[in-house]
C-alpha cells in the first residue's frame, strides 16, 4: 500500500511540469485572480509547426547543435581516452579532463571567447558547436575511462596476437563490448549541449538561439505562453532519452 502510495506521488511529481507547461503551452491572456488561463489556443503549435518561426528555427537548431555534438564528443572521447588509459601519466590526462568543470560555463566562455572573436567563430553555429565540446569532450573521455580496462585491453591484445587486424579487432571485439556504454555518453553529450546556456549565450552573441536561449528571452519578455512552449521542448527529448536507455540499453548491460 505505501509503495502504491509512494510510486503514484513520485508520477504525479514527473508529469506535473509536463501537465503545466502543457497547459500554459495552449493558452492565451492569463490574468489574475483566475487559476486558468482565459482562452484556450492551439496557435502557439501552430506558429511552431507551420512556416518558419522563431521556435521552429531554435528547435532546429537545438537538435543539429545536440547530435552534432554527441557524436563527435561520442567518437573523440572513445578514441582519446584509450590512449590516455595507456598513456604514462594517465592521472596527469585525467586531471586536466576534469579542468572545464572546475569553472562556471559563464566564466569558461569568457576566457575562450577573444579565439572564436580572432578565428571569426563567435556568432556562428560552427562556434557554439566547438564551444559545447569544450564541455561534452572531457566529459566523455572521463566516461570512457571505466570502459579501457586491463581485462578489455588484454583481450584486444589477444585479438591481435591472433592474427586479426586492428579494424576487425575494433568491429568484432570492441565496439559489441562498447555499444552500450557508446550509447549512454551519446545521450549523455546530447543532453549537455541540449540543456547548455552560459557558453551559448556568449560565443553565440546572442544570434544562435537555441531553445535555452529563446526561454530566457520569453521569460525577459513576459512571454509566459512562448515560454511554456519552449520549456516543454526542452523536457521531451530528456524523456524519450529516459525511455530509450530504460528500455534498450540497459537492458542490453
Amino acid at each position: 500500500m505505501h509503495r502504491k502510495i509512494l510510486t503514484a506521488i513520485l508520477t504525479a511529481a514527473i508529469l506535473l511540469p509536463f501537465l503545466f507547461f502543457g497547459l500554459l503551452s495552449v493558452g492565451q491572456a492569463w490574468f489574475y485572480p483566475s487559476i486558468l488561463p482565459q482562452r484556450i489556443t492551439l496557435s502557439n503549435w501552430q506558429e511552431l509547426l507551420v512556416g518558419q518561426s522563431e521556435l521552429q528555427v531554435g528547435l532546429l537548431l537545438s537538435l543539429i547543435l545536440g547530435l552534432g555534438v554527441a557524436a563527435l564528443a561520442t567518437l573523440a572521447g572513445f578514441i582519446i581516452s584509450k590512449e590516455i588509459a595507456q598513456a604514462k601519466y594517465r592521472n596527469r590526462w585525467l586531471l586536466l579532463a576534469y579542468w572545464p568543470f572546475v569553472l562556471s560555463p559563464v566564466v569558461l566562455a569568457i576566457l575562450v571567447q577573444r579565439f572564436f572573436l580572432l578565428t571569426g567563430m563567435s556568432g556562428e553555429i560552427i562556434g557554439v558547436l566547438l564551444g559545447q565540446l569544450i564541455l561534452a569532450f572531457p566529459f566523455a573521455v572521463i566516461f570512457f575511462q571505466s570502459f579501457w580496462s586491463q581485462e578489455v585491453l588484454q583481450l584486444e591484445q589477444q585479438s591481435q596476437t591472433l592474427g586479426a587486424s586492428a579494424v576487425y579487432t575494433l568491429q568484432n571485439v570492441l565496439l559489441p563490448l562498447a555499444t552500450p556504454m557508446l550509447l549512454i555518453c551519446f545521450f549523455q553529450t546530447f543532453l549537455i549541449s541540449w540543456f547548455e546556456y552560459g557558453l551559448t549565450q556568449f560565443i553565440g552573441l546572442g544570434k544562435v538561439k537555441t531553445l535555452t536561449i529563446l526561454v530566457f528571452k520569453y521569460v525577459n519578455e513576459a512571454n509566459i505562453f512562448h515560454a511554456a512552449l519552449a520549456s516543454l521542448l526542452i523536457m521531451l527529448p530528456p524523456a524519450l532519452l529516459l525511455w530509450l536507455n530504460k528500455k534498450f540499453v540497459f537492458r542490453g548491460i
